[in-house]
């Protein structure tokens, strides 16, 4: 059966939800961070930590996928995962990367770049203790973003662990944990009516200040 193609070209959506000036704006992007992030989470907690983190190997190729901000502060923004998965791979040859937030119900992305670092092992070890029961068996069972024969595979060897650690105290495995990407740009935008949004980049300069811009939308 035949469906009718929308017209994506015609799809159009307004941004009235506020405005961003410069007196508006904190000196240092991570309180402005923080503040925008703080309403998001009252918005909807349940999606406000959810970003893209964009990496490239070193051909440049890009890879972009969605994971879960756990922790950040002055000295950056963390997430955990398997060293062995593919943005691992990537962070090892090519550790910079982006991280992007989208609240599109508040019409805001947050872009922040910078270079990426491992976290001690026993802020992963601290972590990984935190999850619940069967998502430490899958971290310690799946070797992410390898090729497995089938999910049968997988969904058996997680049983077996389970038969092993009946209640999932596992240990975290040595090839898991975390990353910390330290912020050399920030963006804030904040969408507009009739596409003429706000946007402002937060540079570090040589001596370690931050300077303020607007962009063009």
């Amino acid at each position: 059966m035949s469906q009718d193609k929308v017209d994506l070209s015609s799809l159009r959506r307004e941004y009235v939800v506020g405005d961003l000036n410069r007196e508006d704006l904190q000196d240092n992007p991570v309180d402005q961070f923080g503040i925008w992030f703080e309403q998001a989470l009252h918005a909807y907690a349940d999606e406000a930590t959810a970003m893209t983190l964009a990496t490239a190997d070193t051909e440049g190729m890009p890879s972009a996928r969605i994971v879960l901000l756990k922790q950040y502060d002055a000295q950056g923004f963390s997430w955990f995962t398997d060293y062995r998965s593919e943005k691992g791979a990537h962070l090892a040859q090519n550790p910079q990367a982006e991280l992007l937030f989208y609240w599109s119900g508040q019409s805001r992305q947050v872009r922040i770049r910078g270079q990426v670092e491992k976290l001690p092992a026993e802020a992963g070890q601290a972590y990984f203790q935190q999850r619940p029961a069967g998502s430490r068996l899958s971290a310690a069972v799946s070797c992410q973003s390898h090729p497995v024969e089938s999910r049968a595979v997988l969904e058996a060897a997680i049983e077996a662990l389970r038969a092993q650690f009946p209640e999932g105290d596992v240990a975290c495995p040595p090839q898991w944990g975390g990353y910390r990407l330290r912020p050399q740009r920030f963006e804030f935008w904040q969408g507009r009516p009739s596409r003429l949004h706000d946007r402002f980049i937060y540079q570090l300069n040589d001596s370690g200040q931050w300077t303020i811009q607007r962009l063009q939308p």
